[in-house]
């Protein structure tokens, strides 16, 4: 299936579902925002720099949980799934792994040859006549202390590898953390100061432990400066991070302000988490009928109403003294009369 085979039909999908399709969530759950300090850079847009040649993203949302300092669930967080929900490729990953590690060597071993061995300028015997094998240096490879044969020089390590592969090997050690269920979102660690003493209680709260990868934001120095003392935790910058760094530690921990790509998160309360992301819906339905009855209220107009025409009925009621004033009209002749 082609790249564009799959656009098409995630805009299919998300069409049946109501929600745009180049966000991968529902337009409801919030606004997508990109770290403005990823400007520029790929981790800002992902989906617009991994090959097209196969289609790679696998799930359509990427959903984790946010937690607080104190180990509270108060949020979540939409990661982007062009980096967090893709399958992952072990060859592809291998081979940046390996580029990253033969990066990393100096490359500044050194040996001397021959020539560069002090000594040896004379010929230590004559060529005939003495029995033993011709000699022309003592500082030959075969003689102790002599030159190195074939020995290691200062040489460059570092392989090419493409850039879509880096990326797509970044991409697939992030997918298999979150598929595992080794990342952790955190809001901040909420550090004034430096304290190894704090920082080590946010990531027991969290619920991690072992060897942790922790990624930062560029604001947070004090995290930084106290995560340097804890053993088996490794703190860096949202620029450096590589393959091999995701995959040697057992832990993932983004803090918010560190989270590459195109992510959406919500604060929602602990017990809302736990319901349904349908449960909303039915809110929102309510909350319209509830004028629906206050518009229905206008019984109390009705009940005013027949108030006016009792006391309109009421007035026929006068008849009878009325009846009263003409009877006594009738009688007055007759009391003439008498």
């Amino acid at each position: 299936m082609a790249g564009q085979d799959v656009v098409e039909a995630e805009g299919r999908e998300a069409a049946q579902e109501g929600r745009p399709a180049s966000e991968g969530r529902p337009a409801s759950e919030g606004d997508v925002t990109v770290s403005p300090w990823l400007a520029g850079t790929w981790l800002a847009d992902p989906a617009s720099h991994l090959s097209r040649r196969r289609p790679h993203v696998v799930r359509d949302r990427v959903v984790v949980d946010r937690y607080r300092s104190d180990g509270v669930i108060d949020g979540r967080a939409y990661l982007d799934p062009a980096l967090f929900g893709i399958e992952p490729h072990r060859a592809v990953m291998h081979q940046v792994v390996v580029a990253e590690l033969a990066a990393a060597r100096a490359g500044t071993h050194s040996t001397r040859t021959r020539a560069e061995v002090r000594g040896g300028g004379a010929k230590p015997y004559r060529q005939k006549g003495t029995g033993r094998a011709r000699q022309g240096s003592i500082r030959a490879p075969h003689y102790s202390g002599g030159g190195v044969a074939h020995g290691p020089k200062p040489r460059d390590y570092r392989q090419h590898t493409p850039k879509k592969m880096v990326r797509l090997a970044l991409a697939s050690a992030l997918s298999n953390r979150v598929a595992s269920g080794r990342l952790r979102v955190l809001g901040s660690f909420g550090l004034d100061m430096p304290s190894t003493k704090a920082a080590k209680s946010v990531l027991e709260a969290i619920g991690v432990k072992g060897s942790i990868l922790v990624v930062l934001g560029p604001d947070e120095v004090s995290a930084d400066r106290s995560l340097t003392n804890l053993p088996g935790v490794h703190a860096m910058m949202l620029g450096e991070l590589n393959t091999y760094d995701v995959l040697r530690n057992e832990w993932l921990v983004f803090t918010e302000a560190a989270l590459p790509g195109k992510v959406v998160v919500l604060d929602t309360a602990p017990q809302e988490l736990v319901e349904d992301t349908a449960a909303p819906e039915p809110v929102e339905d309510e909350e319209p009928q509830e004028p629906l009855h206050d518009t229905a209220a206008p019984e109390p107009v009705e009940d005013t109403a027949p108030p006016e025409l009792v006391e309109d009925t009421a007035a026929p009621e006068a008849g009878p003294a009325d009846d009263a004033g003409v009877s006594e009209e009738a009688g007055g002749p007759g009391e003439d009369g008498q």
